[in-house]
């Protein structure tokens, strides 16, 4: 069995200049935790996550071993917002980006995923344009489906 027969085709992907409010908006609209970075072509570009969004806007420590924090009343909000405005770019994965052909075998995709712990891995076909992605939760609800058809 291929990647081809278990990827998701309708991708979500955002754009390097897109915005951490856009790419919110997209991850929770659409129940997702994360999407391929395109540029204009639909080649993959990066890869971002809310595990990503989570820490870039987490307070960053002050102060000694990092265990004060300075924020007055409604300093959070401000620096949230103001942080919501910053390009996808700025926060995405670049490199060592892993991505599967759909083409690729079954066995061989469940073993990148294992061995990288990654959630989601985008399919790029020979040109290098994002045509689908992958998730443990479909490799999952792929065997699932084998086992109980057999």
């Amino acid at each position: 069995m291929q990647v081809r027969d278990f990827m998701i085709t309708k991708v979500f992907t955002v754009k390097p200049e897109n915005t951490v409010k856009e790419l919110l908006d997209i991850l929770n609209s659409n129940r997702i935790g994360g999407v391929p970075v395109v540029d204009d072509k639909g080649h993959l570009a990066g890869m971002v996550s809310d595990g990503d969004v989570l820490r870039y806007l987490a307070p960053k420590p002050l102060g000694i071993a990092g265990l004060i924090y300075i924020i007055e009343d409604g300093e959070i909000e401000d620096v949230l917002q103001e942080k919501l405005d910053t390009p996808v770019k700025d926060i995405m994965t670049k490199r060592n980006l892993y991505f599967v052909s759909p083409d690729e075998e079954f066995d061989k995709t469940i073993r990148l995923l294992s061995r990288h712990h990654f959630k989601k891995l985008p399919v790029v076909n020979g040109a290098g344009r994002v045509i689908g992605v992958l998730s443990r939760g479909d490799i999952i609800q792929n065997i699932s489906k084998k086992i109980i058809s057999s």
